[in-house]
């Protein structure tokens, strides 16, 4: 009768060490499981951030088939602050000329002043500029580059009047506008990377 009862305690003795056991070898499994997954996660690299670039200034050369050229400038270091650009055309532009014409954009919030249109060839077929006009003149404006996929960028083109008049000239960079599109803003698409409206007068 003793020795059963003590045969009894001795098998619940093992059961309830076999149990522990296993609940401690099961949570060993299941921590290291955790572990493992965190470390996995901190060894994934973060996706790169494309930042935006900083423009500061447009600069656009005229250069007449006759050899006149003609600068439209606009500057605006303080970026969003409360200062309006600086907005500049140094010369009037003349009947029945075509001109080719050239973009710049800078970064001059660091010295030396950054290339920023060195970056949107790089990036072709991520931007794209837009020409558009308004008030009473009337100019016809042709891409002069293109991206790797033959659709237009912008840095250059070139730019024809006809008659005598007076209005405005807005040049408009898109970012990862679609492409390709019908030539439009509202077709485009895309985010509007820099946006300049300068008074063009042709005489």
């Amino acid at each position: 009768m003793n020795n059963s009862k003590n045969q009894n305690t001795t098998n619940s003795k093992f059961l309830n060490f076999t149990t522990m056991k296993n609940y401690i070898l099961y949570s060993f499994i299941l921590l290291t499981g955790l572990l493992f997954n965190a470390c996995s996660d901190d060894d994934t690299p973060p996706a790169p951030v494309d930042e935006e670039e900083v423009i500061t200034t447009l600069m656009v050369t005229l250069t007449s088939n006759t050899g006149q050229t003609i600068t439209l400038n606009s500057q605006d270091l303080d970026g969003d602050g409360p200062n309006d650009p600086t907005i500049s055309v140094s010369a009037p532009l003349s009947v029945a000329t075509t001109y080719s014409g050239v973009i710049e954009l800078l970064n001059e919030t660091v010295s030396p002043a950054e290339p920023i249109h060195e970056e949107v060839a790089e990036e072709s077929a991520e931007h794209q500029f837009f020409y558009t006009q308004g008030g009473n003149i009337n100019v016809t404006t042709n891409y002069g580059d293109f991206d790797g996929n033959g659709n237009p960028l912008g840095l250059s083109f070139s730019l024809s009047t006809t008659s005598a008049g007076q209005g405005t000239m807005t040049f408009t960079l898109r970012h990862e506008p679609l492409k390709p599109n019908d030539g439009t803003l509202s077709g485009a698409g895309g985010e509007t990377d820099l946006s300049v409206t300068f008074p063009i007068t042709i005489e």
